[in-house]
């Protein structure tokens, strides 16, 4: 889910600290004089040109801001291209993408709510991107067939839980909870590039915008595990959810993927887990955080896999501290999986405060070099 699950404070922190470190190894050819500078601030989005070429565009942006801001190049219809989520106050962020002639916008969103403020984006050429290594192309087929995968398997598992919610069944909703969102945590970048599905289904109670009707997973895992009752609204709730699934799922098809948001989607995969997962607040109820995690780390390393024949060719030593990071992480991931042959693991509110630790430690270790797979794919 978007980082505006966390609050403005817990985002500044967190994201300082992912930020700074990722601001320093993102990597582009592109020279600083050819990539857009992006000064985002708390009411302001600056962007050094309006006009760039079809092909690879580096965007070069530092948060001058008080919050942690995301930064964005978006259809003028809000379908996401590339984004950055959680740049922290005072921190700096290379964001590499590939863009096809046409009309664009870059948005910059303080406090990762809101429309944003906007500055349009003009892309020129033929309108196609630069050639690229025909793996590539099948890099990207095959990943936008896992993520249509992963919509279709997602259906079913959510009908599973909705029908319990519907019959009453507190404890056959709470073990189908879990399971039911498998499917999205691996392909989260590509359901959040739709703009509007994500805060439907996945927004927790404190990233909930002015106005806005809280709906979703997360709304049902409340009613669950601490109001204990299902009532005639969870009900109701239960079948917009599917409904909005289904939208989704029709929609998957359209997502504009490239090998450089695969590879920027993998790494926000990892920041998802370090600002959620991790801390605990994604699943603040059901306490079921390890699951989402298991498949926010699978999303990532599927993108990795598909993307790995090229990037290890332009970068070898790369891809083995990759193979060696994504190991070490699985590793410690199933030191808490109680069940090997499902996704049953700890209750998170069991996994103590060192062991929460070298957690975060093994997804920032992961992060740091999945943060130069962009640029190691497009080189």
């Amino acid at each position: 889910m978007r980082a505006v699950r966390l609050s403005v404070v817990t985002a500044a922190a967190t994201a300082a600290a992912l930020t700074a470190m990722t601001a320093c190894t993102a990597k582009s050819d592109a020279k600083d004089g050819d990539a857009i500078q992006v000064t985002a601030a708390d009411s302001t989005c600056e962007t050094s040109t309006k006009t760039v070429p079809a092909g690879q565009v580096t965007l070069k942006i530092e948060n001058k801001g008080s919050k942690a801001t995301e930064v964005e190049i978006v259809f003028p219809d809000d379908r996401i291209v590339s984004e950055k989520e959680n740049i922290g106050p005072g921190t700096k962020y290379t964001l590499t993408a590939e863009v096809k002639a046409g009309s664009y916008e870059i948005a910059c969103r303080p406090g990762m709510k809101g429309h944003g403020v906007r500055q349009k984006l003009t892309v020129t050429g033929s309108g196609a991107a630069a050639e690229r290594d025909p793996q590539l192309d099948k890099a990207v087929a095959a990943y936008r067939q896992y993520a249509q995968d992963q919509a279709d398997e997602t259906l079913p598992r959510v009908e599973t839980f909705v029908k319990a919610i519907k019959d009453g069944d507190v404890a056959a909703a709470k073990k189908a909870y879990a399971p039911s969102r498998l499917g999205w945590e691996r392909t989260e970048p590509v359901a959040e590039s739709f703009g509007d599905i994500d805060p439907k289904v996945d927004v927790r109670e404190d990233g909930l915008e002015d106005g806005q009707k809280w709906t979703g997973w997360h709304r049902l895992e409340k009613a669950l595990w601490k109001d204990g009752k299902i009532g005639a609204e969870e009900k109701a709730l239960a079948d917009q959810l599917v409904t909005d699934l289904k939208d989704w799922q029709k929609r998957v098809g359209t997502a504009e993927i490239s090998p450089t948001s695969m590879a920027n989607g993998a790494k926000e995969l990892l920041d998802e887990v370090a600002t959620g997962k991790v801390t605990g607040e994604e699943d603040r109820y059901a306490h079921t955080d390890l699951v989402d995690f298991k498949g926010n780390v699978e999303g990532a390393q599927k993108a990795y896999e598909l993307l790995k024949p090229v990037a290890a060719k332009n970068d070898p030593a790369l891809t083995k501290e990759l193979d060696k990071q994504f190991a070490s992480l699985e590793a410690l991931l199933d030191k808490y999986r109680t069940d090997k042959s499902s996704y049953e693991f700890t209750s998170y509110d069991k996994v103590g405060k060192d062991d929460r630790k070298e957690l975060s430690d093994a997804v920032n270790a992961l992060a740091e070099p999945l943060s130069k797979l962009a640029a190691a794919v497009v080189k």
